[in-house]
């Protein structure tokens, strides 16, 4: 059986990172969305007033295994923040072993110490080895809330008036 840990991520990870970020990309059929580049990932994760995180998963011998990247979100109706999970990967090499459950333990564990009042994600509806996972740690699914996004031209524009 193999054994794993779990690490910060730092700016020498971007190469890696970015990796899990088009592996993941490929898996989700949505690979050509991708914009992301090694510098472009280290600036908005480990650069000046960066708000998010994120830790990489590998064996003792050092072979990353997966990683997850995470920011904090807020709610007002508790007045504190959360933690929501942008996204995690574990290559096909290193699934069925337990590191995505590991890599989810991590971070509620984050959550948990930063109190936090929620650790939240979002899943494509037609992952059901993820769907798994989450349900068999006790997550529930949030079925009443729809998520909405502007991205691209639409975004820029709305925000043009």
């Amino acid at each position: 059986m193999t054994a794993y840990r779990i690490r910060p991520a730092s700016a020498a990870d971007a190469a890696v990172i970015l990796r899990f970020i088009r592996e993941l990309a490929e898996y989700e059929k949505a690979l050509h969305e991708v914009a992301a580049t090694e510098e472009t990932v280290a600036a908005s994760i480990f650069g000046e007033g960066s708000v998010t995180r994120a830790v990489i998963c590998e064996t003792v011998e050092g072979e990353p295994a997966g990683f997850a990247v995470w920011f904090k979100s807020y709610s007002t109706w508790l007045a504190k923040n959360g933690l929501y999970l942008e996204d995690l990967y574990v290559t096909p090499k290193h699934r069925g072993g337990g590191v995505g459950k590991m890599l989810l333990r991590h971070l509620a564990r984050v959550a948990v110490e930063e109190g936090c009042a929620r650790f939240e994600w979002s899943v494509l509806d037609w992952n059901e080895p993820a769907i798994r996972v989450y349900d068999a740690i006790g997550a529930e699914p949030q079925n009443e809330w729809i998520r909405y996004r502007l991205t691209g031209e639409k975004l820029k524009r709305f925000a043009e008036g």
